[in-house]
């Protein structure tokens, strides 16, 4: 069994290998290539990707190059996880929307459109590449903004899957301060990437869900840093993300006075970076648990595992809607509990969503709809649109400022712009 990991000189690159080393049985690799342009950070990843392996005796074999053709050839599975333009690109997308008063990150808002933009036709261009060399194969995607990316990969026609781990965090942590295993747990996980709620938490066919607020929603509301009381009025665990909309402004004058987080990631991939150069070193280091991307690695074996041995098993994945929401169109992308086998993600039956959730990923929808198009077919016009259509953004003056805005930090990574 073949895996390529494109984005493999990542500092994520080594959370994910140590996955396929403790996980081998559930994902049992015979090679795993490493794809990526910066062939400096290929040598450090790569090495200690070896290393572990090597440590957790591993028989499988672990490569890399930055061909992408010779790299995806014969694999049976590909995982994207890169960052067109690395951390400088959201560096500025986490900066320049906040002149306006808006949002600046990397997943949503303007600079979510901005990272759509430079993503979307990379991601679609490897895809076609991937389809050439090996047509069987499945295209998971980590990339952000994964819904967005994984409904251009499907409407493609590609072979892809949408992976987060908002979902795999919520049920490990829920399952720690339960005192049971997150196996016990499963969640009812509704709404779209980045915009989702967990509706029931379930441990042995019981939704604890309410005693879970009661006991534990300081512990909760504080790791989501929004208030307690906002989880006892709704009933419900929203994720982090959702503080971008229910806490804007609160947001926005946080983020004007410290620093980035794509400054913080920098320094913390230099540091990584100059770990994984170590050659005693021989497993993940601490360091990069501050990275983000908790249980990555297990929910990508987990993924990938239920695709490739067709399992049937239920995983919290984007793929296309085909009439799961009714108030959202077939080819919407939406992230819930799914059956995934080897015919890809089958998603379970939704209970109909309260209007208080509907109303927002209605709206989303519709600009993540734009903001394909945008992404697909370029043009100013298309740009403003979908700003204007987000709810973080929606008004006139804000959507045509910071259209310019988006296209002036960018002008280098969009071929029409």
């Amino acid at each position: 069994m073949k895996l390529a990991v494109v984005g493999g000189g990542s500092t994520y690159t080594p959370e994910l290998v140590d996955g396929f080393a403790r996980l081998r049985d559930v994902l049992p690799l015979t090679e795993l290539v490493l794809i990526d342009p910066a062939a400096d950070r290929l040598e450090l990843v790569g090495g200690l990707a070896r290393r572990i392996f090597a440590k957790q005796g591993h028989p499988g074999r672990i490569s890399w190059t930055s061909d992408l053709d010779a790299g995806v050839d014969g694999a049976d599975a590909v995982l994207l996880q890169l960052r067109v333009g690395g951390q400088a690109a959201r560096q500025q997308d986490e900066t320049w929307p906040l002149e306006c008063g808006c949002v600046g990150q990397e997943t949503t808002g303007a600079g979510g459109l901005a990272k759509a933009l430079r993503t979307v036709p990379v991601v679609l261009d490897i895809a076609e590449r991937v389809r050439r060399r090996s047509p069987d194969a499945w295209i998971v995607d980590f990339t952000n903004p994964v819904g967005i990316v994984t409904r251009a990969l499907l409407t493609a026609g590609h072979r892809a899957v949408g992976l987060c781990n908002v979902a795999i965090g919520f049920q490990r942590k829920f399952a720690a301060l339960l005192g049971v295993s997150p196996q016990d747990v499963s969640l009812e996980h509704v709404g779209l990437n980045h915009l989702t709620w967990e509706r029931s938490v379930r441990v042995g066919g019981k939704d604890v869900l309410p005693e879970l607020i009661a006991e534990h929603g300081e512990a909760i509301a504080a790791d989501l840093r929004m208030p307690r009381a906002l989880l006892d009025r709704l009933g419900v665990v929203p994720s982090y993300y959702l503080r971008y909309f229910y806490q804007h402004d609160a947001v926005v004058r946080e983020l004007r006075t410290g620093p980035s987080r794509a400054a913080e990631v920098a320094e913390m991939e230099r540091r990584l970076l100059a770990l994984y150069g170590d050659p005693a070193l021989d497993e993940k280091p601490e360091l990069l648990s501050r990275r983000g991307g908790a249980f990555y690695s297990e929910a990508a074996v987990a993924l990938t595992s239920s695709l490739l041995r067709d399992t049937g098993d239920v995983q919290v994945v984007n793929t296309f809607n085909d009439g799961t929401l009714s108030f959202l169109p077939d080819d919407a992308v939406i992230e819930v509990p799914a059956s995934v086998d080897a015919r890809g993600a089958h998603p379970l039956p939704v209970r109909p969503v309260e209007p208080l959730f509907a109303g927002l990923i209605g709206h989303v929808t519709a600009y993540e709809r734009l903001a394909l198009e945008a992404a697909v077919k370029g043009g100013r016009e298309r740009v403003f649109e979908a700003l204007l259509a987000h709810p973080l953004v929606g008004q006139i003056e804000y959507a045509d400022r910071l259209t310019d805005d988006l296209l002036a930090h960018n002008r280098e990574h969009l071929a029409w712009a």
